[in-house]
């Protein structure tokens, strides 16, 4: 937590830094962090120019790209950004039925299945499919949390890419993953 204390231009400069890592903080979320009061996070953003989270979220949305790899219903979450070949981001809203009911923890097959599907997003190529995948659950995830997956290309050879997605909850990093996905030549062309 950032906590108060630190002068006006300090805090602007940590929140532009903080909403470009996480455009879908909520401004309560961000006076909790800075230690604030949301009047104040919402002068900061008016003083910046930086959008509320409505029009934030509805920017990232209309960036116009098609994936070739997957179909937007088979996509785990929901798409913000992508710009393919590069870098994507994804949103889930952890609901009851995605988590054990003794104890309300995120079965981890959703966290996997939100950074899979956007690593496969990121390929360019009509059939895209996951060769390995090394992956950690760094902490539980709880009903009612969003997570954040934001997918990077490290590396393209071929018809391999490397893809790296780190989710998060707010600020906490839940699950890293390293996907290797192969794009396969279209059936009936090879």
């Amino acid at each position: 937590m950032v906590k108060g204390g630190k002068g006006k231009t300090q805090r602007q400069r940590e929140l532009v830094n903080y909403l470009a890592n996480n455009p879908l903080l909520k401004d309560g979320e961000l006076a909790e962090i800075f230690g604030v009061s949301i009047q104040t996070i919402r002068l900061d953003r008016s003083e910046l120019q930086i959008p509320e989270l409505r029009e934030r979220m509805k920017s990232a949305l209309q960036s116009g790209t098609t994936l070739r790899s997957l179909g937007s219903d088979e996509l785990v979450g929901e798409l913000l950004e992508i710009q393919v070949a590069h870098h994507g981001l994804s949103r889930l809203i952890i609901k009851p039925e995605m988590a054990f009911r003794k104890n309300l923890v995120a079965r981890g097959h959703h966290l996997f299945a939100q950074a899979n599907s956007l690593a496969v997003a990121l390929v360019d190529a009509v059939i895209a499919l996951t060769g390995t995948a090394n992956v950690m659950f760094k902490q539980p995830v709880r009903v009612g949390e969003t997570v954040l997956a934001r997918a990077t290309v490290s590396s393209q050879k071929g018809n391999k890419t490397m893809v790296r997605v780190i989710s998060k909850v707010k600020e906490a990093t839940v699950f890293e993953g390293v996907f290797t996905v192969f794009a396969l030549e279209e059936e009936g062309k090879q």
